[in-house]
């Protein structure tokens, strides 16, 4: 009697929740976001307690985890944190684990029974799109041109259709709009 082989494991699916200045960048070239953290007080209701009850767990890249480090307090707290660095040591910090590469982080979520991240981090992001694996995108856009820094996307080698879902105003002249990935 022949067996066939296991399927491999479902993919883990992604959606993002980020802010941008008006010219798409998410972090000045150094990795600063003083531009974005002025402007957080009385935005109002964003969703992002919502959005982050429909995922299983955070995945990022070094840099996000550096700013999350950079801040009073863990933001990611109670959160199940993975973060891609091939300069990170394992076991660096015990609030996350930390993988090489995105297959490596693939099989540990699949092990762990993560299926749905919120993916953060322009190249993370990026690679996620790339593949296919976001969902969905949350972007609140700061009424702020900083110039130069770090962009939201990276270089995608197809187009990638979107479905406009709604878009808010919140405070400070801040807007929010939702995008479906994949439904064109």
């Amino acid at each position: 009697m022949t067996t066939s082989p296991s399927p491999a494991p479902s993919p883990v699916t992604g959606a993002v929740f980020i802010a941008t200045s008006v010219d798409g960048y998410i972090a000045r070239t150094d990795g600063g976001i003083d531009w974005l953290l002025s402007r957080d007080e009385n935005l109002g209701e964003t969703g992002y307690d919502a959005f982050i009850a429909t995922t299983d767990a955070i995945v990022m890249g070094r840099n996000t985890y550096e700013v999350g480090c950079s801040f009073d307090t863990w933001p990611y707290e109670g959160m199940r944190v993975f973060v891609l660095s091939t300069t990170l040591e394992p076991g660096a910090d015990d609030r996350i684990s930390v993988h090489r590469g995105l297959d490596e982080f693939f099989d540990a979520a699949h092990n762990e029974g993560v299926r749905h991240v919120y993916a953060d981090g322009g190249r993370l992001i990026t690679s996620f799109l790339q593949r296919g694996l976001i969902t969905e995108i949350t972007i609140t856009t700061a009424p702020v041109i900083i110039g130069s820094g770090l962009p939201l996307f990276g270089t995608i080698d197809h187009d990638i259709p979107l479905d406009h879902v709604r878009t808010t105003t919140l405070g400070n002249g801040m807007t929010q709009s939702v995008y479906r990935v994949g439904a064109g």
